[in-house]
């Protein structure tokens, strides 16, 4: 964990959970910032609904035979409302809010380290590049014995407790015992906190010699910026023409970011999307004609993970043929919220417009017919779908086209151009349960171990480095010690997965994020799909 984000080795997470998040973590779109002290009063301030509901609550809280929490009364009377409107229009606590908030504008204030809990005792994962641990000397693999001159090691502290400690004002000092190695006293750290920046760009790295592949996991307020400083070097220094963008399991985000990001493919001018509603008339966004960088061929990564803004980029890169989108349907969100402050401290997510690719397709799925819209990823598992292309469903027929005449379909997600299935052949609860356990079997078995006792390349470790049958041997012993039971069919199934899992865990340990997807894109099929199709210079228009 960071102190505020969980680690970035969740790669393949349960699909159905993946989703799950997408849909009910984060499902803004576009949010533009408003001062606190401009209020938004659409017409009258207080009418006879209002009043009456007021009244209700005055009687309740004067008269009612048991005593009531009336803020929790008006929250689900406001998320009842909010409810009978579509599944995106939400109310933010004010408890809620300032989290969203930091999500989204790429930030928070902390002491910048990715941490995990390993037999009770907080392990730094890594300190975060550029942040205040990594400039006093915080190692990874160090051990968290002290915070503040309190014993947090071998206490049961939770997440919650450990991020309340360890975040606090920009400026603010926190004082924090650590043991490295097999040190046996402790080393005294004065850090003084700082404004954590909150990656939406995961890795940027070359998978040959002419692409780069880059993961974003959502569009917040600097996704642009931070596209922009990851691609530079391998433009300059690497010799990268072509883009391999992974949006898988991205839920979207700002609007703006996404349109940002598509000016660089495209030249000036060029309509990348448009939104309409009932009081807000059509807005197009295009390109701006701010280029940097000469991009040829594009692929671009989606599942059913990958909504609203993600959707918005596919959708642009289909329309013109300016790329290929590879994968599997979206999740089909094109509904565009803005967010207004309310007076209690929170805000109101209001969904005022729907968005519409260059030609014209509304990809929002059906929500109002659907008592389930949250669980469709569960849906499309059973119906087959996310394993057989010929199983999708059209929810809407009216035919569109892209530049090159080429028909494609709105009404329920972007179809991809090639469909990539799922592979559940190792998917179990076994597989799950012993996959939770491989950060902390890992972190302690690399104690001790330098990099001399691996390869020092990462291709070199990518290509050669094995883990044997007697390591996962040891990982499942480490699992079954902490309550997980041994199935020796599921174990048959996935013994290759869990293996690539481990390998990858070791590779993020010693080559940091790079190592950790250089090794899970290995044996990616939806990856290796797209570099073939990049590879084979199939047919791109649109530049």
């Amino acid at each position: 964990m960071t102190e505020q984000q969980p680690s970035t080795f969740q790669i393949r997470l349960p699909l159905i959970m993946a989703v799950i998040l997408a849909a009910g973590m984060f499902i803004g779109q576009q949010l533009p910032h408003f001062d606190d002290n401009v209020r938004f009063v659409p017409g009258n301030q207080v009418g006879p609904v209002a009043g009456t509901l007021d009244e209700i609550v005055r009687y309740i809280e004067a008269r009612y035979v048991d005593s009531v929490n009336t803020d929790q009364l008006k929250t689900g009377a406001i998320e009842h409302l909010l409810e009978q409107l579509d599944p995106h229009s939400v109310y933010i606590t004010p408890e809620e809010r300032k989290a969203v908030e930091d999500d989204m504008n790429g930030g928070f204030e902390g002491i910048g380290i990715e941490f995990l809990m390993v037999d009770d005792t907080i392990q730094v994962v890594a300190p975060l590049s550029g942040g205040p641990s990594e400039a006093v000397g915080i190692l990874t693999g160090d051990k968290i014995i002290t915070i503040n001159d309190t014993v947090v090691a071998g206490v049961k502290i939770d997440n919650g407790k450990i991020f309340k400690k360890l975040r606090g004002n920009k400026g603010s000092t926190v004082h924090i015992g650590i043991l490295r190695g097999r040190e046996k006293n402790l080393r005294q750290f004065t850090i003084i906190r700082d404004v954590i920046p909150v990656k939406s760009v995961d890795i940027a790295y070359m998978v040959d010699e002419h692409t780069a592949y880059v993961r974003i996991n959502r569009f917040s307020a600097r996704t642009y910026q931070e596209f922009m400083e990851a691609v530079r070097p391998l433009v300059e220094e690497k010799g990268m023409q072509n883009l391999l963008l992974d949006l898988r399991g991205n839920p979207g985000g700002y609007l703006e970011e996404a349109t940002d990001l598509l000016s660089q493919f495209f030249p000036d001018g060029k309509l990348l999307v448009y939104t309409k509603g009932r009081t807000e008339g059509r807005s197009e966004y295009k390109s701006n004609g701010r280029a940097r960088f000469n991009i040829n061929n594009i692929a671009v990564l989606i599942d059913e993970g990958s909504a609203s803004a993600s959707e918005i980029v596919a959708g642009a890169i289909q329309d013109w043929d300016r790329g290929w989108v590879i994968g599997r349907r979206s999740f089909g969100k094109g509904l565009v919220q803005e967010q207004y402050p309310l007076g209690d401290g929170g805000a109101l997510r209001l969904t005022v417009a729907r968005y519409f690719t260059p030609s014209g397709r509304c990809i929002q799925r059906d929500y109002k017919n659907d008592d389930d819209y949250s669980h469709d990823a569960d849906r499309r598992l059973k119906n087959g779908e996310l394993s057989d292309a010929n199983r999708i469903k059209l929810a809407d027929s009216t035919k569109y086209y892209t530049g090159l005449g080429r028909i494609v379909y709105g009404g329920g997600g972007i179809l991809p151009d090639v469909f990539v299935p799922i592979d559940t052949s190792y998917s179990s609860d076994f597989f799950f349960e012993v996959r939770q356990q491989i950060p902390q079997f890992i972190s302690r078995w690399m104690e001790g171990k330098g990099k001399a006792d691996f390869p020092a390349d990462l291709k070199d470790f990518a290509t050669h480095f094995t883990v044997s049958d007697a390591l996962l041997e040891d990982l499942i012993a480490h699992a079954q010690k902490q309550g997980v039971q041994r199935h020796e069919s599921d174990l048959k199934n996935c013994r290759n997965e869990l293996k690539l899992q481990v390998k990858a865990r070791i590779a993020k340990l010693l080559f940091q994020d790079e190592g950790l997807y250089t090794v899970l894109n290995s044996d990616d099929p939806a990856v290796e799909k797209a570099v073939q199709v990049l590879r084979s210079g199939a047919p791109v228009a649109g530049k």
